[in-house]
């Protein structure tokens, strides 16, 4: 994070020099600036993929991302690990430029080892995705191997279950998904 009291927008990240291997979110302002994230939590992001996608592909309701952008405004750009969302929710949401303007029905973040990337995913994105809602979020820890799952209940996102291991996925969002936690880690 670079906190310099400034209020950062999102056009002040497009004057940034391209740097491969650099990611910048903003969240309420604040800028995050992380570097290209370790390879088990690329091959995490991948596991997850796979399994939104293979089922997305066999019910046809909706399509999973990997690093999408989400532009919810100026002030708040982020580009979350996995995003699930309903064809609905992609024909309201997806811009020209190919960014999604508004909640996906699902966020999913891979933890990184930073007490500052911690603080991202389980604070400031958490209250960003709550308040602009997102009907289902995922913090994924592959060194623990478990699964925080946070639902909308009352107009906002509450953890309603931590998975581990052996435990199975399911989700009232995604009709007849289901996976075992361990599919979503590497070895």
């Amino acid at each position: 994070m670079l906190n310099t009291g400034v209020r950062w927008t999102t056009h002040d990240v497009e004057l940034f020099a391209e740097n491969e291997g650099t990611r910048y979110e903003i969240v309420d302002g604040e800028l995050f600036v992380t570097r290209a994230p370790h390879f088990k939590h690329q091959q995490t992001c991948g596991k997850i993929f796979r399994q939104l996608d293979v089922w997305s592909d066999s019910t046809g309701l909706g399509e999973a991302v990997i690093n999408p952008g989400v532009l919810f405004s100026e002030s708040d750009n982020v580009i979350p690990d996995v995003v699930w969302a309903t064809k609905e929710t992609l024909a309201l949401t997806l811009d020209e430029a190919g960014h999604l303007t508004g909640a996906p029905d699902l966020v999913v973040e891979v933890l990184s080892a930073s007490n500052e990337d911690l603080r991202r995913d389980k604070e400031a994105k958490l209250k960003l995705y709550s308040s602009r809602g997102v009907k289902e979020y995922w913090i994924a820890d592959w060194r623990s191997r478990k699964l925080e799952v946070y639902r909308r209940e009352q107009s906002q996102l509450n953890l309603v279950v931590t998975l581990f291991s052996s435990d199975h996925l399911i989700s009232g969002l995604l009709p007849g998904f289901s996976c075992i936690i361990d599919q979503l880690f590497p070895l």
